[in-house]
C-alpha cells in the first residue's frame, strides 16, 4: 500500500462532503455535527481515500461522528487505521470514552466496530425516524434506531 498521510483539515478549509456523504445520508444531517467537529483525512499521495470526524461531547467524551472509506480501499483494514487514530487522540487528550453510534440495521458497522473494540453501551430510540425526512433503508431493513457503541480508554 502507498505511504498514507493522515491530517486534521484546518477549520477554514473545505468540508470534503463527497467523502462524508459516503457514510451519512443528507448534508443537512452533516451539517448538525460538522462545524463543531474536527475532520481528519488519509490521503494515499493521490487522492483523499478516508474521512473521520471527532466531535467532543464534554470532557470525558469524544465522538466519532464519520467513518468513511472509497470504495477502492475497503476491506484493507483503513477503517481499523482509522479508528486506532480516534483512540490515540481521545487517549492523548486525557478523554474517558470514545463513542459512536450506527444504525440498528448497519449488522457490517457493528461487527466493525465490536472488532475494534467497542461495547454496545444504548439504543436512541427512532433516531432515523426522527432526524430524517424520509425513511432510510439498509440491507433492506428501514432504518429506526441508533445503536450506541463506547470504547473505554485506558489511563
Amino acid at each position: 500500500m502507498e505511504q498514507l498521510t493522515f491530517n486534521k483539515i484546518a477549520k477554514d478549509s473545505e468540508i470534503p462532503y463527497e467523502l462524508l456523504l459516503l457514510a451519512d445520508e443528507t448534508t443537512e444531517a452533516i451539517d448538525q455535527y460538522i462545524f463543531s467537529s474536527d475532520i481528519y483525512l488519509l490521503h494515499d499521495g493521490t487522492e483523499n481515500i478516508a474521512v473521520m470526524v471527532l466531535h467532543k461531547n464534554n470532557d470525558a467524551e469524544l465522538e466519532l461522528k464519520n467513518i468513511a472509506v472509497i470504495e477502492s480501499y475497503r476491506s484493507k483494514g483503513i477503517g481499523s487505521i482509522l479508528i486506532n487514530k480516534a483512540k490515540e487522540i481521545a487517549h492523548e487528550n486525557k478523554y474517558k470514552l470514545l463513542t459512536v453510534g450506527t444504525s440498528d440495521t448497519g449488522f457490517q458497522q457493528i461487527r466493525f466496530y465490536e472488532k475494534n473494540g467497542f461495547v454496545k453501551t444504548g439504543i436512541r430510540k427512532d433516531f432515523f425516524i426522527e432526524n430524517y425526512p424520509a425513511p432510510i433503508y439498509e440491507n433492506g431493513l428501514q432504518m429506526r434506531d441508533m445503536v450506541l457503541l463506547t470504547h473505554y480508554l485506558s489511563e
